[in-house]
């Protein structure tokens, strides 16, 4: 049914996701962390889906969500950029629990690099994980989605989809981003018979990705922040489970920019 209209439920319970499946891309670090822990503190059962992280530290952390929040909780570690390592991923993941209500496509990876220098390889490695790989995640989920006849995608992009960050010079990254925002566009239309397609957009937000620029970047950006921080990941929580949830049922296509007002000037 197209954007099948739920129970009208009051509305701290249409936020509730008991009994769902949801799975994370890079959910063992970083906004991804945060969308494992916010999803199952909702009450949905989370795969945590993960490549360079090790298997102790994500296996210990899908115990501890499990116990903390009284739902099951698995580690799977799978390629994004490789479509058939992440397509046989997911659809293990489904075998496992029996269903797949929630992706999110949350793996990225960014590099500095002047326009002017970019290699292939360094070109390459950006899009395929931040699009190539977004595109595979959707598609394998899709497909069971399809095959249920509902299901609920989550792009993570970025506010670099429509600006040019500076001083940092990143165009593959901005190019990588602005491509998964029309994709989801794209697919929520395509889709639309059997799932809801969305996009968050975060704006700067202080991870590890972020720990390798110099401080004189971070100083020019808290100047361009009208919020005068970053944001801590854990404030992306409940933008997850909108979007998650029965709270968003009639949104499709949408992107949600969370940034403090830094695209706003």
């Amino acid at each position: 049914m197209v954007l099948a209209k739920p129970e009208n439920k009051h509305v701290l319970k249409a936020f509730d996701l008991t009994g769902k499946v949801a799975a994370v891309t890079g959910g063992a670090r970083g906004i991804g962390l945060e969308v494992s822990q916010a999803l199952a503190e909702a009450g949905a059962n989370i795969a945590i889906i993960y490549n360079s992280s090790t298997p102790e530290t994500v296996i210990n952390l899908a115990t501890t969500l499990a116990s903390t929040n009284k739902i099951r909780a698995l580690a799977y570690r799978a390629d994004v950029s490789d479509q058939a390592s992440i397509t046989s991923t997911i659809q293990q993941i489904a075998a496992d629990f029996s269903r797949l209500d929630i992706i999110v496509v949350n793996s990225g990876i960014v590099s500095n690099v002047p326009a002017e220098d970019y290699t292939p390889d360094q070109w390459h490695a950006i899009m395929k994980v931040n699009l190539d790989g977004a595109f595979w995640t959707a598609q394998a989920a899709a497909q069971i989605f399809k095959s249920q006849g509902h299901g609920n995608v989550i792009f993570t992009a970025s506010v670099s989809a429509g600006l040019v960050n500076v001083p940092q010079r990143q165009a593959a990254y901005n190019a990588s981003k602005a491509g998964v925002v029309q994709l989801a566009k794209c697919l929520a239309v395509e889709w639309v018979d059997f799932c809801r397609v969305n996009c968050i957009s975060p704006g700067f937000i202080e991870t590890e990705i972020l720990d390798i620029h110099p401080q004189e970047w971070r100083e020019k950006w808290f100047s361009m922040i009208p919020a005068q921080r970053m944001a801590d990941a854990y404030e992306l929580k409940g933008a997850y489970v909108f979007c998650a949830s029965d709270a968003s049922s009639y949104m499709t296509g949408a992107n949600l920019v969370i940034d403090g007002g830094y695209t706003l000037p």
